[in-house]
């Protein structure tokens, strides 16, 4: 087992708001559920789709208030590992990081498939046909080559992508809604069809669409003016996105009335209303905008999953190896490298064993939304903890907390009942699976290294203890 290492330096005071802001939206990916998970949130709450994403939305709002409880009072790097130890303890701060590993693993492989998706239709276009491996391949190697070369330079290359893409697709939505006179549809705002039934697991189709807002807190070490810059993201982020998914869900479904097949059986929705609004060249930026998401919400996965790692890594329940920095790009070069490498692996066997792309996307994704809510729910139980522990709790962070794990609930329970198909039903037991390695590795990592404690305890205190000034001059 290894002990608390010296870990490498990371580019400090290098990232503002707006490249902040980048990373969280990159990871959340608007342009993802606009071009694949609109039609199956249809599947379930058919005209009130858009009133599934509202209520998401609202129910992240209070994870975000338990979360920034900590974001506006320390930082460091994979500040989300850290914020839980402050609350309930070493052991369960590192279960959290260990299953936040394995949330952005499966968002960077459904970044992965959804890059190739996309680009393969671009260049079937051109009459070209490139097989998935060397898509994933190239994806990942430039994905790889931005995260270990500069965080500024991902940052703002994420920043580009996703912008663009969501520009192409608010374009398009503005045409569609031309192209039917700016009418209100009706049908998406009568109270008469709301599908109580369902509205539960269009909410979880929803929260799963919105995880990934918290990912400025994995660059606390190289954010400008974290206490302020992080935790305004978190909220920026997650209200851009669920404005954005309201909308885009609203138009989807009022463009799509009429077509010879319903939303829910539309596998590319936005290429399908640029036909019907008879703008089909719209389909390639469209495409080119896709591909380009994708590839910024891999490289996200990429850059804040190798974060969590070099965290972990930097306290020994890692290999010292992963808690290293590159000497000129201070990057933690190694453990995005993991990142990036695990996240070809996996697609390239999946492709390997005859898996469809897209059942690869989707089984990605959902996998992945088992960790977050995992992180989540153990950071919003720390929330109040922490305060206690600093004599600030007030009743108010108490009803927060309580309202955010009653919420996560919702997709906690959702996931796995009603029972899903095969294999999606076995997806819960080998995340837990997951989870028991790890928990096992880390317990078995305190009893063989019991100094390891006192040190950890001492490194997070410090990193607390940087910012309080911080903290006054932010007003807390």
């Amino acid at each position: 087992m290894a002990t608390p290492t010296t870990a490498g330096k990371l580019k400090a005071n290098c990232l503002g708001f707006t490249e902040l802001l980048a990373q969280n939206v990159a990871l959340i990916s608007p342009t993802m559920t606009a071009a694949l998970i609109v039609p199956v949130m249809y599947s379930n709450t058919a005209d009130w789709s858009w009133l599934s994403y509202a209520l998401g939305t609202v129910m992240l709002l209070f994870v975000a208030f338990n979360l920034n409880q900590f974001a506006k009072r320390s930082t460091s790097a994979g500040s989300m590992y850290a914020y839980i130890c402050r609350g309930l303890g070493l052991t369960a701060g590192a279960i959290g990081g260990w299953a936040l590993i394995w949330a952005y693993l499966g968002i960077a492989i459904a970044g992965v498939t959804g890059f190739t998706v996309f680009s393969g239709k671009l260049l079937s276009m051109m009459g070209i046909n490139a097989p998935p491996i060397l898509l994933f391949a190239i994806c990942v190697a430039i994905s790889w080559f931005c995260a270990w070369k500069n965080v500024n330079l991902s940052a703002r290359t994420m920043l580009i992508c996703e912008a663009l893409s969501m520009a192409f697709i608010l374009f398009l939505s503005f045409i569609v809604l031309g192209h039917h006179s700016f009418a209100i549809d009706t049908a998406q705002f009568d109270t008469k069809t709301i599908p109580w039934s369902s509205i539960g697991l269009g909410v979880v189709v929803a929260v799963f669409s919105l995880v990934g807002f918290e990912a400025a807190t994995a660059f606390g070490e190289e954010a400008k003016n974290p206490l302020k810059t992080v935790p305004a993201s978190i909220y920026v982020s997650l209200i851009i996105s669920g404005v954005f998914f309201v909308f885009v869900t609203y138009v989807e479904v009022l463009g799509t009335r009429g077509y010879s097949m319903t939303l829910d059986k539309i596998d590319q929705p936005l290429n399908i209303l640029a036909q019907m609004v008879k703008m089909p060249i719209l389909q390639i930026p469209l495409s080119a905008g896709a591909m380009l998401s994708f590839f910024a919400l891999n490289l996200s996965c990429v850059s804040a999953g190798g974060r969590i790692i070099y965290a972990l890594g930097r306290h020994g329940i890692l290999p010292p190896a992963t808690a290293s920095s590159h000497d000129t790009n201070e990057t933690p070069h190694i453990a995005v490298t993991i990142m990036a490498l695990v996240s070809f692996i996996i697609p390239t066997l999946a492709i390997l064993g005859h898996v469809a792309l897209l059942d690869t996307f989707n089984d990605a994704g959902t996998c992945a939304a088992f960790g977050f809510v995992v992180a989540y729910g153990l950071v919003s139980a720390a929330a109040p903890v922490y305060l206690k522990k600093i004599g600030e709790l007030k009743p108010l962070d108490i009803a927060g907390c309580a309202a955010s794990l009653l919420l996560l609930a919702v997709p906690a329970v959702g996931s796995v009942y009603p029972v899903p198909a095969p294999p999606v039903s076995y997806f819960p037991y080998v995340f837990l699976a997951y989870l028991a390695i790890g928990a096992v590795w880390i317990v078995a990592f305190y009893r063989r290294t019991p100094a390891a404690t006192g040190k950890i305890k001492q490194d997070l205190d410090q990193a607390h203890a940087r910012y309080q000034d911080m903290g006054v001059v932010a007003g807390e």
